[in-house]
């Protein structure tokens, strides 16, 4: 365990405007509103900055070699944060901070895994255009913020490298696998990353109060495990997780402890694919999308 440091300024404004970063840090020891889900206390702006400063830290320790992985188990949460707006409790994009980082560090290939509940539209918008972020998120459909649809692919240089895989209400660790096997796993290692950082929200928990999906702790297992499988050859097993969203706490100790087990080497024992007549169907929609830019699946 390491003691997390502070974000720069110069840091958070490779992702954020200006304006953002003042506003945030306007609301130090005070109360404030951002819209209706999204408010900061007098002491969140320096936790934003731990958070956005630890998993940056995280990144710097990976390659540099003293730790093989990383897993930040920080809040607030990132991947809502828009370039100019906090939103779904989110102040600061603590993943894109970290991507942008590794891109200044010279990396030419960076991808994040988002598999919270939720879309992570402020890191799909932060990268949109950009040809060395693969942004892959699997998150329920139709659900908060409304983004996020199979048809978003990325827009000039960066088309085709961002990859949405919404998924209906009640899928479980079985469909998650499948998806995650089929289609992740392929797109994963054609782009060969030379760093995995992983949005790791809860929230798609059978027992989340805010999201009706069915993973269990030996789903998050897979998924991990598909995130670490990324991650080698170029990554050289660089990974680095950084807590997202996730609110039931036996569900976040239970899910955190078994992608701890995963960093620390622990394989878990596969979960089998579902089978069914609609997950054939979603599967093969995501083909049909995404095989013009990734010919592997």
């Amino acid at each position: 365990m390491t003691t997390p440091r502070p974000a720069t300024s110069a840091e958070l404004l490779r992702v954020h405007t200006p304006g953002h970063v003042a506003l945030v840090a306007s609301t130090e020891g005070r109360t404030y509103r951002f819209d209706a889900d999204t408010q900061a206390g007098p002491q969140s702006y320096a936790a934003a900055l731990l958070a956005a400063g630890a998993v940056v830290d995280a990144v710097d320790q990976v390659l540099a070699g003293s730790l093989d992985r990383a897993f930040c188990t920080v809040r607030p949460p990132g991947h809502h944060a828009l370039a100019d707006r906090a939103m779904g409790f989110c102040l600061f994009n603590n993943v894109a901070v970290a991507a942008a980082h590794a891109l200044s560090r010279g990396f030419e290939r960076v991808m994040i895994v988002d598999f919270d509940v939720h879309h992570g539209n402020g890191t799909q918008a932060i990268f949109y255009g950009e040809k060395r972020v693969l942004y892959l998120s699997s998150h329920a459909w139709p659900f908060y913020p409304g983004t996020g649809g199979i048809d978003e692919v990325g827009e000039g240089p960066g088309r085709g490298f961002t990859v949405n895989l919404p998924l209906p209400a009640g899928m479980g660790d079985g469909e998650y696998a499948r998806v995650y096997r089929q289609i992740v796993e392929p797109i994963g290692r054609s782009f060969e990353p030379q760093l995995v950082l992983v949005s790791a929200g809860f929230d798609a928990h059978r027992g989340d109060p805010l999201a009706g999906m069915a993973l269990t702790a030996a789903g998050y297992a897979e998924l991990l495990d598909v995130c670490l499988g990324l991650a080698e050859g170029a990554g050289r097993g660089r990974v680095v997780v950084a807590l997202e969203g996730g609110y039931l706490l036996p569900a976040l100790s239970q899910a955190g402890a078994v992608v701890a087990r995963a960093l620390l080497g622990e394989r878990p024992l596969p979960v089998p694919p579902a089978r069914s007549p609609s997950l054939d169907a979603l599967v093969d929609g995501y083909r049909r999308t995404l095989k013009p830019f990734w010919p592997s699946l």
